[in-house]
């Protein structure tokens, strides 16, 4: 069977953004794989605000959570393994889940290759997909 923590990270962020509160990702910042602001990690966890507001470019994918934000005024781009993904829940109350352990999450494949083949055909593709301007993310940490 497939894991069903993409399924329902995906269903938990929907339905906290569809309810106009705020969704925040707990990561496991000690999994391989993982990248996020060092600097903000705490007891190898950091806490992130996704919302659409903070964050561009949110891919909820099957295997990670990828996107882009600022971090103490410095643009970088998150990735997190879908296995660092400890929980999700709303800032405002609290609503949401903390995932168990999956052992099928440790046998998914492994995305950042074809992630990395995707980008170079749309660099060489010659579209330009920074036409507009970018917002800028308002994410904080939460302690």
């Amino acid at each position: 069977m497939t894991p069903k923590r993409p399924y329902l990270l995906r269903a938990l962020y929907e339905w906290i953004v569809d309810n106009e509160l705020t969704p925040h990702l707990v990561v496991d910042a000690t999994i391989v794989g993982t990248v996020v602001p060092q600097n903000f990690v705490s007891d190898g966890q950091i806490v992130l605000n996704i919302s659409p507001s903070a964050v561009q470019g949110l891919q909820l994918a099957d295997a990670e959570v990828r996107f882009n934000a600022r971090f103490g005024g410095k643009p970088m781009q998150v990735v997190v393994p879908m296995t660092a993904a400890l929980a999700i829940y709303a800032r405002e109350n609290g609503a949401g889940a903390m995932f168990e352990a999956e052992p099928e999450l440790d046998k998914m494949p492994d995305l950042d290759d074809e992630a990395e083949e995707s980008n170079s055909a749309s660099k060489e593709g010659g579209e330009s997909t920074s036409d507009k301007p970018k917002k800028r993310g308002h994410l904080k940490v939460v302690k």
